[in-house]
């Protein structure tokens, strides 16, 4: 029975070990020397002008949340499609009942103004 572990023992040493070979190369070749320059954030060439902590609209958030609730969502179509043969009919209603009702909220966001960002 211990054999059965040998194999994931031995890739768990491996990973460890090239992790560990990577930090240690890694701080061999770096820049030991930093100086204001070095440190100053890059902006695609441009001077950065205020700081990046700034407020942002309630808007974006919004935003965000309505697409993580989308996209979770979809995730669900994924084992339905693997199982779409089985499931029949009965399953190709229920994923229709489904799909009205993401796009009955998606609507509902819609109209209500959600979605814009200004």
């Amino acid at each position: 029975m211990p054999n059965a572990y040998i194999p994931i023992v031995l890739f768990f040493a491996v990973a460890v070990g090239f992790a560990i070979f990577t930090l240690m190369a890694a701080s061999l070749v770096r820049a030991g020397k930093y100086n204001k320059v070095k440190l100053e954030p890059y902006e695609c060439g441009i001077e950065v002008d205020s700081d990046a902590r700034g407020r942002y609209s309630i808007r974006y958030y919004l935003v965000a949340m309505l697409f993580v609730i989308f996209d979770v969502e979809t995730v669900f179509m994924f084992p339905w499609a693997v199982m779409m043969d089985e499931l029949g009919l009965f399953g190709l209603i229920e994923m229709m009942v489904f799909l009205l009702i993401l796009v009955v909220g998606y609507f509902y966001a819609w109209k209500k103004g959600a979605l814009e960002w200004v």
